[in-house]
Formats: C-alpha cells, sequence, structure tokens
C-alpha cells in the first residue's frame, strides 16, 4: 500500500487516522463501520487532528493486541488486513476493511441494536433500527421497494393513472404490473409492492406519508425568509415535471441575442436539475420516516436533498464517476421504461458534464446527517479561481511537479521569505489544496505536497 498517497487524503468515508489503541472503542467503531459501508483503511500511528505521523514504538505488538480486540469485541467476525509500514525511524499500523457480506457487524457488549454503526462523511454514526434493516437487506441481497405489503389488494393500485403514464409508450396490461414488480403474488392472492404503491397507490401518503416534495425559494442565501413554497403531492412520475416547473418559475436566465434567433439559456442546465429530482426520487430511503425530499432556491445556488443515504458499498467519488446501484430498483424500472432515466448510472455524470460545460463549478455531492443533497452553484468557475493570486498558484504549480517540498525549497522557487512562504502555506491547507506531512510543526523533514482529494 502507499502510504505517502494515503498520507496526503484528507479524514473521510473511507480513511481515518488514529494515534494509538488508548482507545481501542474508538477503534472498534470506525472498522465497524467501514465494514457496514464503503471499506476504508484505518492508519494506526498519526494524529487524528493534527495529522503529525508520531509512529508506533513496537508495532508487532500492537498488530497482536487490535487482532485479539477485533476478534473479541465484533460480532460476526472481521477479519481485516493488518499491514506494518515502515515510516523514517519509526512504523505506522495500516488496517484495511472492504465492505462486508456478513453485516451489519456490531459491538458484542452493546448488542445488535446500539452497538452497530455505519460511516457518515468522516465520522461514525449508531445506526438506528431503520438503517440495521436496510444492512440486513443488503446482505440477504432485497430490496425496500420490492417488499410486498400484505394488507392491501391490487385494487390499492391506481391502475388508471399508470396506463395513462404508459400509453405514449405501450398499453399496459394487468400481467404487466406483475412484470414491473408493481404487485406480487403473496399466500394466494396478487398484492401491491411498495415501490407499486409509492409510484401509484391510491392512497400512497397513507402508507407513506413523507413520499412528496416541499420546494421553497428563500430571500438571499440563508433560509431565513421564505418568498415562495409549493408542496408537491403528485404520483412521482408526475412530480418531477412539477418540480421543474416550480424551479423554472423562480429562477434567473440569461438571454442571448444572435443575428437569427432569440436564445435563453438557464442560469443552471435544466438537465442537470431534471437529473437531480429524478435521482432524488429514484433514490429516497421511504423506510425512513419525517423528511420529504426538499428542493431549496437561494440567490446563489440550488439544493435538492432525499432522505437517505447513498448506497452502501460507494462513496461520493463513485457517484462522480457514474458508478451506481438503485436502492429502489422497481422506481429505476418504471422510470427507465417512461424514458425518464435514459441509461443506468449515467445521470449524475451527465448532470457534473452539464455544468461544467456551462462554466459552473462542479455540483457539490455531500451526505447531510443521514440525508444525500446535491447543490448546483450558480457561481462560474472563472469568479472562484480570483481568490488565487500568482504567487498562490505558482506554489500549487510547483507541489504538482514535485514529490513533495520543504518550506525553504519552495521560498526559494518563487522568491520569497520563508515566514512569508509559510504563511501561505498555511492558508491553502485550511482550504484544502495542501497538505503537510511530517511529525511536528517543528520537524525539519516535513515537506508539502498536493491534497488527494477523495
Amino acid at each position: 500500500m502507499d502510504i505517502l498517497s494515503v498520507l496526503k487524503q484528507p479524514e473521510s468515508k473511507t480513511l481515518e487516522f488514529k494515534r494509538d489503541l488508548s482507545s481501542p472503542d474508538g477503534v472498534l467503531r470506525s472498522l465497524i463501520a467501514f465494514a457496514n459501508t464503503s471499506g476504508g483503511i484505518l492508519v494506526i500511528g498519526v494524529e487524528d487532528k493534527t495529522r503529525d505521523i508520531r509512529g508506533i514504538r513496537d508495532p508487532l505488538a500492537l498488530e497482536e493486541r487490535l487482532a485479539n480486540i477485533i476478534s473479541d469485541n465484533i460480532f460476526p467476525l472481521l477479519v481485516p488486513n493488518i499491514e506494518i509500514t515502515p515510516w523514517r525511524d519509526t512504523y505506522l499500523v495500516l488496517v484495511q476493511v472492504y465492505p462486508s457480506n456478513s453485516r451489519p457487524h456490531y459491538l458484542k457488549s452493546k448488542g445488535l441494536e446500539k452497538g452497530t454503526f455505519i460511516r457518515v462523511g468522516s465520522t461514525n454514526r449508531r445506526a438506528d433500527s431503520i438503517l440495521i434493516k436496510e444492512l440486513q437487506r443488503i446482505t440477504r441481497s432485497e430490496a425496500y421497494d420490492e417488499e410486498v405489503m400484505p394488507g392491501l389488494n391490487s385494487e390499492a393500485i391506481d391502475i388508471r393513472a399508470a396506463s395513462e403514464l404508459f400509453s405514449e409508450y405501450r398499453k399496459l396490461k394487468p400481467s404487466d404490473l406483475e412484470t414491473l414488480k408493481l404487485v406480487a403474488k403473496y399466500q394466494g392472492k396478487i398484492v401491491p409492492t411498495v415501490g407499486g404503491m409509492i409510484l401509484f397507490g391510491k392512497e400512497r401518503e397513507h402508507y407513506f406519508p413523507d413520499a412528496w416534495i416541499q420546494a421553497g425559494r428563500f430571500q438571499g442565501v440563508h433560509k431565513k425568509d421564505i418568498l415562495d413554497s409549493q408542496e408537491i403531492h403528485s404520483y412521482p412520475v408526475i412530480a418531477v415535471d412539477d418540480a421543474v416547473g416550480f424551479i423554472k418559475k423562480h429562477f434567473m436566465q440569461s438571454v442571448q441575442i444572435s443575428e437569427l434567433r432569440r436564445k435563453e439559456e438557464w442560469t443552471i442546465p435544466l438537465v442537470s436539475i431534471r437529473e437531480a429530482i429524478i435521482n432524488a426520487i429514484v433514490h429516497a430511503d421511504y423506510a425512513q420516516r419525517g423528511s420529504p425530499i426538499r428542493i431549496a432556491i437561494f440567490d446563489d445556488r440550488v439544493e435538492i436533498e432525499n432522505p437517505g443515504l447513498i448506497p452502501f458499498n460507494l462513496t461520493l467519488d463513485d457517484l462522480y464517476q457514474g458508478v451506481s446501484k438503485l436502492r429502489n430498483p422497481v422506481m429505476g424500472r418504471v422510470f427507465h421504461e417512461l424514458k425518464l432515466i435514459e441509461r443506468w448510472g449515467s445521470g449524475i455524470k451527465r448532470m457534473v458534464e452539464a455544468c461544467l460545460d456551462a462554466g459552473l463549478e462542479k455540483p457539490l455531492l455531500e451526505e447531510v446527517g443521514i440525508h444525500f443533497r446535491v447543490t448546483f452553484f450558480t457561481k462560474r468557475k472563472e469568479a472562484s479561481s480570483m481568490h488565487l493570486d500568482e504567487i498562490d498558484k505558482s506554489i500549487l504549480e510547483l507541489l504538482k511537479r514535485s514529490n513533495g517540498l520543504s518550506t525553504q525549497n519552495i521560498a526559494d522557487q518563487i522568491g520569497r521569505s520563508s515566514r512569508s512562504t509559510r504563511l501561505r502555506l498555511i492558508i491553502l491547507i485550511e482550504r484544502g489544496l495542501v497538505v503537510e506531512i511530517g511529525s511536528s510543526p517543528m520537524d525539519p523533514k516535513r515537506k508539502y505536497y498536493i491534497q488527494n482529494k477523495k
């Protein structure tokens, strides 16, 4: 494993630093969270706050103790890869955990309900009963929206509404409802599935009270004063156009006039907005209670948020690369049949590319609590790059071409004092552009690198 590459990354969903094993409970929670979520690497011997490399004096003893702690305290059994890596005159211990096929893992001392943890951003979060059930479904290769609702019958599905939506593409036959898994056979009768009820249930919000969209236009850049709002309670397929319509109603657009015609261009490409809304509907965790899908429009951005973390096994970087896994295959199948989803896994990548082509910043994908949020910014890329002056750009260019430089190396090449250069480096570190690797701020061998992004 390339330890330098690991050290150049910030703590994230798949990376954490620990000083030592003085607090084994924190280490165990991280390993459980990695195994239950997307896997990850735990580096022991590095201060998690300062990132100073302290090292491990007796790595073999720590390795043995760690293996025993994991075996004694985690269930089901978790067997990570433990690697001892030299660093200067000391050692680091790297623990690599892969997404587990035996999840949920939990602390034996606390039991399943209180000892199960997942990874959210760079923190560990105790999983509630809904998240534990989702972990169990993953192990069984099941999906929530494919589950049956045995207390109802097929009459609970609004077949007329479904037929009208499908009429442009084909005639919907009763047998198609079962093929699409809108209904399923259960104990000799036909009953709706969770996905069927959310998509076309006559009393859908009685059973899923958060299966709607809350949209709001706020004044300025904070949620202090709301100018307009709309509750969208239509069937999810129809709700896409309703939500896009609300955004169009309040969104600015530029006008370009050529010799031939007048052309309107939206501040944020509507194709990106539409993809994000579809993604929020299809990937929402409808087992959660307490929050609908939310759209918030501000002067400088649009936020589209749905309940539910990104699918376990995936990271935010996977999403940017176009890797996708449907949380709700029934809903995904219907949206695909209705041409709302073009190709599996292409939505977020197409959304990002449209923004970049329009000269906008890349949309921000993030997990907020147990929700997933996409933020579109109206600021052009050129404007944001103005914050870097020519000296800052020179420092970044030097680091890109090198394998790490000291403060003095950089100062000599940009023609500034060591103190002035150090102050600039501190600012670049705070902005997440540069990382400092060393045993302490006074370490004469410390070097600076371009920070690797996760």
